[in-house]
């Protein structure tokens, strides 16, 4: 094993000692290997964060992983492990994030959910297309009364307040407000440990989020490769199926190869219904799904049906269509 990379990270103890303990990345033979060493209880453990062969997937795995203990507490006795040289530097934008999270009122964050859901079923929606979670714990947090109030909060703009600013000022304005408005107080009253963990938290999320997707990219190219289909791969996963062909559409789209995955599910389809959709592409093209859908299938038809099996079986069909034209352009 060839060491590559060896830090030591230190943390104060609230006895006033310092704990040392290490992370290293090593290779051999082409896999590479992420380890943390931390003395404890008179001996030294060793967690292993990563062992494979893909060197994005290590990356990740170690910011994460690194982001984890700087959250903790440890400094790196060598800078720059999380492409910066210090503790991450905040904005007003993040300072009012951070408040939002750690001063969310439940009952109202609660009541503002319930509208998100009611309102995103209404418009056929995913729910975190109307307001995401940050945005509603900050609306909690301040508890808006007007809609020039709502406007100061990031991530709220002008289309929003257009469509929903009425429903959620009438549910703001049943709770008491603590703070006032404009925010710029913010900066003065949150406590600089607490946002600094919070900085490193999103870092932590930030790199999960990215080790998570290059292990699913590795579980669906293997499973192309073993000729599993949608429904055992979303079991492996413990992933719903429309994100599932989502993620396999961008994959296409990097250019893997997805073509044995899409020709074993095609391959289910009545011929009848897979000829009325490639009639449909062709005749309105592919850019939008909306029109395929009602080019071939009628608004009775679809009445009671789940709309996330019959995009799915668009999105396949677009999929295999557009490699075809891609060969023939060729």
């Amino acid at each position: 094993m060839q060491l590559v990379f060896l830090n030591t990270l230190e943390k104060r103890t609230d006895e006033g000692r310092v704990v040392a303990a290490q992370v290293s990345i090593g290779e051999s033979q082409g896999r590479w290997s992420v380890v943390w060493t931390e003395p404890g209880g008179g001996s030294v453990r060793t967690d292993i964060w990563y062992e494979g062969a893909s060197w994005e997937e290590m990356l990740s795995t170690f910011r994460h992983g690194v982001a984890v203990k700087l959250g903790e507490g440890y400094e790196p006795v060598l800078d720059g492990m999380l492409e910066d040289r210090r503790a991450p530097a905040g904005s007003y934008v993040s300072m009012l994030q951070c408040y939002g999270e750690l001063h969310c009122r439940e009952d109202l964050y609660n009541a503002l959910r319930e509208w998100r859901r009611a309102r995103a079923a209404a418009e056929r929606k995913a729910p975190y297309a109307i307001a995401r979670n940050s945005l509603l714990m900050m609306i909690s947090a301040f508890v808006p009364q007007t809609e020039e109030e709502l406007r100061q909060i990031p991530g709220w703009g002008k289309a929003k307040s257009s469509l929903y600013a009425g429903d959620v000022l009438a549910i703001t304005r049943g709770f008491e407000r603590r703070t006032t408005f404009p925010l710029t107080w913010v900066q003065e009253v949150l406590d600089p440990k607490a946002y600094r963990k919070w900085l490193y938290k999103q870092k932590e999320l930030r790199y999960k989020s990215e080790m998570e997707r290059h292990r699913t990219t590795r579980v669906i190219l293997q499973a192309v490769r073993d000729g599993l289909g949608l429904d055992e791969l979303a079991q492996t996963l413990g992933m719903e199926r429309r994100r599932l062909v989502e993620r396999i559409e961008q994959l296409d789209r990097e250019g893997y190869d997805m073509s044995p995955l899409l020709d074993r599910e095609i391959a289910r389809l009545p011929e009848e219904e897979r000829e009325r959709i490639q009639a449909a592409i062709r005749e309105v093209g592919d850019r939008y799904l909306k029109p395929i859908l009602r080019q071939v299938y009628p608004e009775a038809d679809l009445e009671g049906k789940p709309l996330d099996s019959i995009y799915e079986k668009l999105r396949l069909m677009r999929m295999r269509m557009r490699k075809a034209q891609a060969r023939e352009a060729m």
